[in-house]
């Protein structure tokens, strides 16, 4: 599980597997036991239709596309909303360095523009736009659905030792944290 080789580094090292992560190429820092199996999946899993219709709604777009800051800019205030209202309703956290939700939340919501799916930013896929249809990977994943494990370490439990007490970030908290930081795309 990537959480338990996670918790064995410290904290600027489980920043940067989420910064190489969000660059797609954290696939070096996850054994092949920890990717998922297909087979497993579980169809039935329930996410309220509102969160599901906001998130799968619209077209797709290129960085190119002149729409993208904007449409990037509403994905980011609907991802922190999301996750606030996720963390609260789950009884998870944010990780104790706020750096790290940041840069998620702003992958997630690069891959909603993008992809149509906020897809989880912090896995390498050969083909996104597949697992981004599929929807094992999409925020929140099967695994955080089904046993509130969170690889990305956006939504902690408590008896995880990186967890912090904060469960908002605001979206100028966001923004500011990753202001450094370039496209994921």
């Amino acid at each position: 599980m990537y959480c338990v080789i996670l918790a064995k580094h410290s904290l600027r090292e489980v920043r940067l597997s989420v910064a190489v992560g969000l660059l797609g190429v954290c696939a070096a820092y996850v054994p092949s036991t920890s990717l998922h199996v297909r087979s497993m999946r579980v169809n039935s899993v329930s996410l309220p239709s509102a969160f599901l219709g906001r998130m799968m709604a619209g077209k797709t777009i290129s960085p190119d596309d002149p729409e993208y800051q904007e449409k990037s800019a509403k994905a980011l205030k609907a991802m922190v909303g999301f996750a606030n209202s996720y963390c609260k309703n789950t009884g998870t956290t944010y990780c104790s360095d706020p750096s790290i939700p940041a840069y998620v939340l702003k992958g997630l919501a690069e891959h909603k523009v993008t992809l149509g799916a906020p897809l989880c930013p912090c896995r390498h896929y050969e083909d996104k736009e597949a697992e981004a249809k599929d929807g094992y990977w999409n925020c929140p994943c099967v695994p955080m659905r089904e046993r509130h494990e969170c690889h990305c370490m956006l939504f902690l439990t408590e008896d995880n030792e990186f967890a912090g007490t904060a469960q908002s970030m605001t979206l100028e908290e966001t923004i500011e944290l990753t202001d450094a930081m370039g496209s994921i795309s």
